[in-house]
């Protein structure tokens, strides 16, 4: 039986979530970048087109576009189609805003880079409140 693997962040929203990793390399455009009805990225060009982060936990390094990016992740969790929480790397004000409309536990500045720990599929326990990342490994998972 394998151990959890634990990062230490910076809150950005408060709050507790886990569910299943998706992660992206990539940045994410809100505006012309996801459905905010489904959570489905639709950019073309990314390498999530065709997922949904809906209920999961979103890996990712940051926001990219206009200011329009925060109102549809607004619109997803209106649609209840927001992921669970969020991690990511560049804190700019487009990001900060989504996560703070999205109302779901957010998290920043984290002592290991998740893109290179969190892998899609990985259990990941966000406690933003705490400051604290568990995460489990898919391969873990599986042998239970």
């Amino acid at each position: 039986m394998s151990q959890a693997i634990t990062l230490k962040g910076r809150k950005v929203v408060g709050g507790v979530a886990e569910g299943e990793a998706i992660v992206t390399g990539d940045t994410i455009s809100g505006w012309g970048g996801i459905n905010e009805r489904d959570g489905t990225v639709i950019e073309r060009r990314h390498e999530l087109r065709g997922q949904s982060f809906k209920g999961k936990v979103l890996v990712f390094p940051g926001a990219k576009g206009s200011s329009g990016y925060s109102a549809y992740f607004h619109m997803a969790r209106i649609n209840g189609a927001s992921p669970c929480a969020m991690l990511f790397n560049k804190m700019t004000t487009k990001v900060a805003l989504g996560c703070v409309v999205s109302r779901v536990p957010a998290m920043t500045e984290l002592d290991q880079d998740p893109l290179e720990v969190i892998e899609t599929g990985d259990w990941v326990k966000v406690d933003a409140d705490r400051g604290f990342v568990e995460i489990v490994k898919r391969k873990d998972r599986d042998a239970v």
